[in-house]
């Protein structure tokens, strides 16, 4: 069986049980591909999905995934959809390449994009400057089918900060050094990857959504993240924020995944505790969790 997975807006992919391979543009607006221009998807230097590392694992779980997310519909207050695992391919698979590379223990596990983070860079928590220079990633971004006039993609020369990834990776920036360091032992996700705004732009969490859509949109994220979570081989998984924390513990146990969940504050403004000392607070949860000294060696 053959899926068409669209990772870039315009570059559809034609996945099978045994590999991936790139069709042609054709016409981008109507995603239909040219059937006579198929060569084959290299994610990288001599990386092919072929489940050969835990990147290719991981990105193939990623895939599949956004598959089955074409196929949900959304009603009000829903009115655009924007899913970074597409439009922002390359970022994302160069920040998968660089950083997944097997031997990790713990996965911090975010919720889903946010309009100034993930949503332009393809990376949990992306805040363009510490993506770009500190992080190191790359790759062209692309644009969602339908983009709200105030929320633009402006992928990686976006110069609006957001200050949720500059709070998390700002705070790992300053334990760690260098990203090698955290990379070491953790690695990071969202449960899912699609932002979802109403007329006026304004951002909703998949709380916020139709209780059947949520649903269907959850169960779909959860078996992605049992999936994610054995192609990482992590040991434990720290939801950032109450309702990642919630649906990991309640995922992997319905699984009978033996992983520890646990969980830190979510470092968002909306959060009246964040804005009063985030750092200190992850600080004081990391070490209580006895995972902080992994994050200075």
């Amino acid at each position: 069986m053959q899926l068409l997975v669209f990772v870039s807006g315009k570059h559809p992919l034609r996945m099978d049980t045994h590999e991936l391979k790139r069709v042609g543009e054709g016409d981008a607006e109507k995603h239909e591909p040219d059937e006579n221009n198929v060569c084959s998807l290299t994610l990288g230097p001599g990386l092919m999905l072929d489940g050969s590392t835990v990147a290719s694992r991981f990105l193939h779980v990623e895939l599949e995934l956004n598959v089955h997310l074409r196929r949900l519909s959304f009603s009000e207050p829903v009115h655009y959809i924007y899913n970074p695992l597409e439009y922002a391919w390359e970022p994302h698979r160069c920040f998968v390449e660089t950083y997944c590379g097997g031997g990790q223990s713990i996965l911090f596990l975010g919720m889903n994009p946010g309009p100034f983070g993930m949503a332009q860079t393809g990376v949990p928590f992306g805040e363009v400057n510490y993506v770009r220079d500190w992080l190191k990633i790359t790759g062209e971004v692309g644009h969602p089918p339908l983009e709200h006039p105030k929320r633009l993609i402006k992928g990686l020369a976006c110069i609006q900060s957001e200050v949720s990834g500059a709070r998390f990776w700002g705070f790992f920036r300053k334990l760690c050094g260098e990203p090698d360091v955290f990379f070491r032992h953790f690695f990071v996700h969202n449960l899912c990857p699609l932002m979802f705004m109403g007329t006026t732009g304004k951002n909703l969490t998949p709380p916020e959504l139709v209780i059947g859509e949520r649903e269907a949109l959850l169960a779909l994220c959860d078996t992605a993240l049992c999936q994610a979570v054995a192609a990482l081989g992590v040991t434990m998984v720290i939801g950032v924020g109450r309702v990642a924390e919630q649906r990991a513990r309640r995922a992997l146990s319905a699984a009978g995944m033996e992983v520890r969940v646990e969980g830190i504050m979510h470092p968002s403004p909306r959060n009246p505790l964040a804005n009063k000392g985030w750092e200190a607070v992850a600080k004081a949860k990391l070490e209580e969790l006895g995972v902080l000294s992994l994050l200075t060696m």
